[in-house]
Parts: structure tokens; sequence; C-alpha cells
């Protein structure tokens, strides 16, 4: 067996760090195995796509360290018809992960304000 590359020891450490970070926040130790689980089976030459989940990676561990996070949630796209907005294959839409709204409420937008220049 070869050795670790230096980017495979950096995802092994964020992987260590991210799990201590979300010791006592619910669902986060579930959430980091499951995400690592998930990518997993990236081949190693796929370089661009490693380095762009280990900067997100670090991002999140960045943002449960700061002692404001609570637990770790996840970024949920509506679902809809593929012609309309925010519908599966939409422009600007987020790649589907799987995730759906969990309630009715969990995807509303809030009322339009009316200009407070009156």
């Amino acid at each position: 067996m070869s050795r670790p590359s230096r980017l495979q020891r950096q995802v092994l450490s964020l992987y260590r760090e991210l799990l201590r970070a979300g010791r006592g926040k619910p669902g986060a130790e579930a959430r980091v195995r499951a995400e690592f689980r998930q990518h997993a089976c990236l081949p190693r030459s796929d370089v661009l796509r490693i380095e762009y989940l280990y900067r997100r990676g670090r991002r999140q561990l960045q943002l449960l360290r700061l002692g404001h996070a609570t637990a770790l949630g996840a970024f949920v796209r509506l679902r809809g018809p593929p012609g309309e907005p925010g519908g599966v294959g939409a422009p600007g839409s987020l790649p589907d992960d799987g995730d759906g709204p969990r309630s009715h409420l969990e995807g509303a937008r809030a009322p339009e304000t009316p200009p407070s220049g009156r």
C-alpha cells in the first residue's frame, strides 16, 4: 500500500477535526460521517472536486467552531417542474443532494414588504 498523499492527509485531518468540533451538537457527527461516506468513492485523480470539497469542509469547520452553531444543517433545494424557476435543471439551481423540504413550511418564502418610502 502506498503512502497517503498530502491532500489525503489533509482530508483525514479535516474529518477528525469536524468530528471533534461536532461533539455535543445534535446531528453533526452523523452528518459529517454521511458526507464523507458519500464522497469516499471519488477517484484520486479528481483533484479539483476533492479540493473544492476540502475547502467547503474547512468553511463548515470554521462555522462549527464559532460557538454560535448548535447543529449542523444542510441547504435544501425546492423541487419543482423542470421548466419553472427553482425546478430541476433550472439555470442557477443548486445540485440535488436528495434532501427535499421536510415540512410544508420549510421551503415557504417570506411575504414581500412594500417599500417604506411612502
